[in-house]
C-alpha cells in the first residue's frame, strides 16, 4: 500500500500504467492510501468519506459504472476452521470494498473503507449508484453491517426470525462442523506395486 510515494516511487508509478491510474484516482478522491499489484487498483479511503470518494471517482475519474460491493471480516477468533496464520498481528475489523469501473475503457478500481468491528456502520452509496441497494443488503444480512440511509435495508435471503450473520467468522456453521472446509475428500491408498511383483514371482 502507499501512501505518499517517493521519488522512486513514482519514477515506478510512471513506467505502470495501473500505478499512474490509482495514484490519480487516489488524488482526486483524497484516499489515505493506495496499491496497484495484478494489474488491479485498490484505493483505501476513510468510512467518514466513503459516499463522497464514490461520487468524486465517477464524477471526476470516468468510473461511472458500479459492479458490486461486499465485505471482509478479518477477525482473529474464528468458530470453526484454521486461524489466521498470525492471529496476534491482525488487526480486527470488517472492510466494505466496492468496485468502479468505466463504460469507455479497461479503467477500475476497488474502493475499499474500514469498519470498526464495535461500530459496523458505512453511509450506503444507493443515492449515487441505486445499483448498491442489494449488494448493501447482503452485506448487511450476511455481515451485520448498517448501511446508514439506505431505502429498503431488510433481508434477502434469511427469514426475519434468523439470529447472526453467518458470514463472520465467529458465526458457527454447522455443515462446517460436520465436514470441515473445504470438505474432507476420502480417498483409498493406491494399490503397492510390491504386492504386484511378490504375486508375479
Amino acid at each position: 500500500m502507499t501512501d505518499s510515494p517517493s521519488e522512486a516511487d513514482r519514477e515506478d508509478t510512471a513506467a505502470d500504467p495501473h500505478a499512474a491510474f490509482a495514484e490519480r484516482v487516489a488524488s482526486l478522491v483524497g484516499a489515505d492510501a493506495w496499491a496497484a499489484e495484478h494489474e488491479t487498483v485498490r484505493v483505501v479511503v476513510r468510512r467518514e468519506s466513503w459516499v463522497d470518494a464514490l461520487r468524486t471517482a465517477r464524477d471526476e475519474a470516468g468510473l461511472e459504472f458500479f459492479s458490486w460491493l461486499s465485505a471482509l471480516d478479518w477477525s482473529r477468533d474464528v468458530a470453526v476452521g484454521e486461524p489466521a496464520a498470525d492471529a496476534e498481528a491482525l488487526e480486527e475489523r470488517f472492510e466494505v470494498i466496492a468496485r468502479l469501473s468505466s463504460v469507455a475503457d479497461a479503467s477500475a478500481a476497488h474502493f475499499v473503507a474500514t469498519v470498526p468491528k464495535d461500530d459496523p456502520w458505512i453511509d450506503s452509496l444507493v443515492p449515487v449508484f441505486a445499483g448498491a441497494g442489494w449488494h448493501e443488503r447482503e452485506a448487511a444480512e450476511m455481515f451485520g453491517i448498517d448501511f446508514r440511509g439506505h431505502p429498503n435495508l431488510t433481508k434477502l435471503y434469511l427469514p426475519d426470525s434468523f439470529e447472526g450473520h453467518p458470514l463472520r467468522k465467529s458465526y458457527p456453521l454447522l455443515s462446517r462442523e460436520v465436514k470441515p472446509w473445504p470438505g474432507m475428500v476420502d480417498v483409498e491408498d493406491m494399490p503397492s506395486t510390491d504386492n504386484v511383483e511378490a504375486d508375479q514371482a
